[in-house]
């Protein structure tokens, strides 16, 4: 029996795309299975197995992993919302990274295991700042080996825990828009980050260690900002994670082109690419409605 009046098909008509709160520690997965089986379970639907890729009978998809232990923005699209996630999400992203010198590890976040340690006495507030410039604009960065990258279609992550060689991926340019310090206290300061898709914080601040003749890691990581969708404004907490809310939040889907006018011809849109994915920073990953239940990253 369906509660509060909401059916399986009335779920089902719902299209478009809208932001969720992800805490600290469960996957970008598991978070997109635990808001699917919320949904379900309004709906009537007994036992809804969430991780089961085929015959969904609910679209639902992310645009942007986060990693388990980073927290904040995460779209979400519905319906043929999934469709549209890479098109919706062209803007840029702001992350808040609170960072610790001094110590290196293997995953380039406190998860990790310590790899490296150095000195950060010589290092100031002023010394950062002037750093920061180095990494602000068109960069070219390397993608953590921990991350959500995939090799002969396993993510990186998975074959490094399953004890596997990986190599790192090649260097690729990404843009930094906006890079500041907003606090310093050694050995940790926290970073306001701007960045476009595919970006990864863990990965600038690994290099911004190195780059002060010592080393660093990601402590704590927020996602506050992906495409039009704030932290402030926009993310539903997990106890409105029902129809009701998420029809009201809702960004619905452009109308396809193929219901325009002839004279104004536009692009079909197709189903968003899996790129990388950003765990500690920045960056992104997709996964449609077939994927839902696949992973993690930012």
């Amino acid at each position: 029996m369906a509660v509060n009046n909401v059916t399986l098909s009335k779920l089902q008509s719902l299209n478009g795309i809208f932001a969720i709160y992800k805490k600290q520690g469960p996957t970008s997965a598991d978070v997109l299975n635990t808001l699917k089986h919320k949904l379900l379970k309004e709906a009537g639907v007994v036992n809804p197995n969430c991780r089961k890729r085929k015959k969904q009978v609910l679209k639902i998809g992310h645009g942007g992993t986060l990693d388990s232990n980073a927290s904040g923005v995460l779209v979400v699209g519905i319906g043929e919302g999934t469709k549209m996630l890479t098109t919706m999400l062209a803007g840029s992203k702001k992350y808040t990274a609170v960072g610790e010198l001094g110590k290196a590890t293997d995953t380039l976040d406190c998860t990790g295991n310590v790899v490296q340690e150095k000195g950060y006495d010589h290092i100031t507030s002023e010394v950062l700042q002037e750093k920061l410039k180095e990494f602000t604009g068109e960069i070219m960065q390397v993608p953590p080996l921990y991350s959500a990258l995939k090799k002969d279609g396993k993510r990186l992550s998975v074959l490094l825990k399953q004890g596997h060689e990986v190599e790192a991926k090649p260097a690729r340019p990404v843009t930094v828009y906006n890079l500041s310090v907003q606090d310093f206290n050694l050995p940790h300061f926290t970073l306001d980050v701007e960045c476009g898709g595919g970006f990864y914080v863990r990965s600038l601040v690994d290099d911004l260690g190195k780059a002060l003749n010592s080393c660093a890691h990601v402590r704590e990581l927020t996602r506050t900002k992906q495409g039009q969708f704030t932290l402030e404004e926009n993310v539903l907490r997990e106890e409105c994670w029902t129809f009701q809310d998420i029809s009201q939040s809702l960004q619905p889907c452009p109308e396809p082109a193929s219901q325009q006018n002839s004279s104004k011809k536009g692009k079909p849109y197709s189903k968003p690419t899996q790129p990388g994915s950003e765990s500690s920073g920045g960056d992104h990953n997709h996964d449609s409605a077939k994927s839902a239940s696949g992973d993690h990253n930012d």
